[in-house]
């Protein structure tokens, strides 16, 4: 049971929560807090002018409401906000979202009824899922429209899916013997005026991109393994002279890798002792650069990953809405914590490193493929008969494609503020633009690396190296052939692909952290 309110969050709770069905329950304290937060403001807000509870929102903010019409604004807000469009969010970023959002509240500076935070508990430990849209938020008054389907679900309104099919809210009610949550101050605005769509995302986000690097270190050193490369790339003695920190972690890492390998050269035992003549060396000098620079260009990749999930751990930990109730302070603070921005930078970074990531393996895979250059291999990691059978060539039109379509996602929405609402938002950060699209490249990725590890099957089967691989290679290659088979015929290869790409996301082999 993971509780919220209390302790901060982290990733690993997320994980737990998300991946591995973990239940949530709510801090006995913070809950008083809560509670007590929401008496000062509904006493405190009497006789004042206080933003979104007795004026309209945005740039109409300048209108007074009557007090008689004070829930009624709520509900209009919520249902006038409920224009999202486009693909709906997967069932587990939208929990994610529902974590991050009641975890905002248990800070108990939001002036909500505790209602709100015990519906919420129960949407996410019963898998009851907000249909919620890809298309709205701009990221600055927070997660806007999306945040405001989350509402619009809680109030008992509109579709939601349980069991994996969308249904009327008021039968899933219903089935649950739940009530709907009842407007009492200012609970739309609370709800919807927050960073915890992006956020969400983002920390789902980080756990794939985390691991996608764990296996991104696994794949370069198998094929540093199949190539027969030198060990002097990734030593201690050459990485110890840079000084970046994630350098020389990937560097450590992949020498534990290859520690048991059989076929890993030592430099000087084929181009120092020997008398070399004069003319062509038949053994590669050095290897090319996505075998050779692995810790060059994996290093910032765990770096920028390790920024990210501060910036990430601290967001899902903060007060992101607006106005901030402190009762401690007996006043009510107006500003823009909503805002995105640290999100949104974050999720363009890790979208731009994951490309690059992708990039390297689509470079490694170009090198098991291309004969040429390996000087090893078949074409195409091609068991069959050459001219007769075409072995991988097609994925690697797949593998090249995906890897492009990432290079052009990873373009920055941060920069892309656009001002919208009467230009009362006049600079946004498109944080959940950002985050939606890192989560397409983070996809994208384990599509192109379960195509290298079905490259590597078939290489290692040609050069019948399973029993010269390290132990952990040994290891893994065992664990794949069980769900692809060595194939030499031409057969489809996407089921493959798939088969393989979920496997990669299930193991989380967290070797990194």
């Amino acid at each position: 049971m993971i509780i919220i309110g209390g302790e901060n969050l982290n990733l690993d709770d997320f994980y737990k929560i998300l991946f591995e069905g973990e239940k949530v329950d709510l801090n006995s304290e913070a809950l008083i807090k809560v509670q007590n937060n929401f008496k000062f403001l509904d006493d405190f807000s009497k006789n004042k002018v206080i933003y979104g509870i007795n004026t309209c929102f945005g740039p109409m903010a300048q209108y007074k409401i009557s007090e008689e019409d004070q829930i009624a604004l709520q509900y209009n807000l919520i249902r006038s906000h409920a224009a999202g469009s486009g693909n709906t969010i997967p069932d587990i970023y939208v929990k994610a979202l529902m974590i991050a959002r009641l975890n905002t509240f248990m800070r108990g500076y939001s002036g909500v009824h505790k209602e709100v935070v015990i519906l919420l508990k129960e949407f996410i430990n019963r898998n009851i899922f907000p249909k919620i849209f890809e298309h709205g938020g701009v990221g600055a008054s927070g997660d806007l429209v999306q945040l405001s389907h989350l509402a619009l679900n809680l109030i008992g309104e509109g579709e939601i899916c349980f069991n994996g099919e969308f249904r009327p809210a008021k039968e899933v009610f219903e089935e649950n013997k739940l009530v709907p949550l009842k407007v009492h101050l200012r609970e739309g605005l609370a709800i919807i005026n927050g960073t915890s769509c992006m956020t969400g995302i983002g920390m789902i986000n980080l756990i794939h991109s985390k691991n996608l690097l764990n296996w991104a270190v696994i794949s370069a050193s198998i094929i540093n393994e199949v190539v027969e490369s030198y060990d002097d790339h990734f030593s201690k003695e050459l990485n110890q002279v840079k000084l970046h920190e994630g350098q020389n972690l990937i560097a450590a890492e992949m020498r534990k890798m290859v520690q048991s390998s059989k076929l890993i050269k030592k430099r000087s035992d084929h181009l120092y002792k020997n008398n070399v003549e004069v003319g062509i060396i038949k053994d590669k000098v050095q290897e090319y650069y996505s075998l050779r620079c692995v810790p060059q260009v994996l290093g910032p990749v765990y770096e920028t990953l390790k920024n990210a999930e501060k910036v990430l751990v601290n967001e899902v930990n903060s007060v992101n809405d607006n106005p901030i109730i402190d009762k401690e302070n007996i006043d009510v603070f107006h500003g823009g914590n909503f805002h995105g921005d640290y999100v949104s930078l974050e999720m363009d970074k890790m979208k731009i490193v994951i490309t690059k990531m992708t990039m390297l393996i689509e470079r490694q895979l170009n090198y098991l493929y291309n004969n040429k250059l390996n000087e090893k291999f078949p074409p195409f990691a091609n068991l069959g008969t050459l001219g007769l059978n075409l072995g991988m060539q097609a994925a690697q039109f797949t593998a090249t494609s995906t890897t492009a379509e990432n290079q052009t996602l990873s373009n920055p929405m941060y920069v892309h503020s656009i001002p919208n609402n009467g230009d009362n938002q006049d600079i946004v950060s498109m944080g959940t633009n950002a985050a939606l699209i890192t989560k397409k490249v983070v996809e994208n990725t384990f599509e192109v690396l379960a195509i290298k590890f079905i490259s590597l099957l078939q290489i290692i089967d040609f050069m019948n190296f399973k029993d010269k691989l390290s132990n952990s290679a040994k290891e893994l290659y065992e664990e794949m052939r069980l769900i692809v088979p060595k194939f030499v015929e031409d057969a489809p290869i996407y089921p493959h692909i798939e088969n393989i790409k979920q496997y990669l996301i299930k193991k989380q082999p967290n070797r990194i952290k």
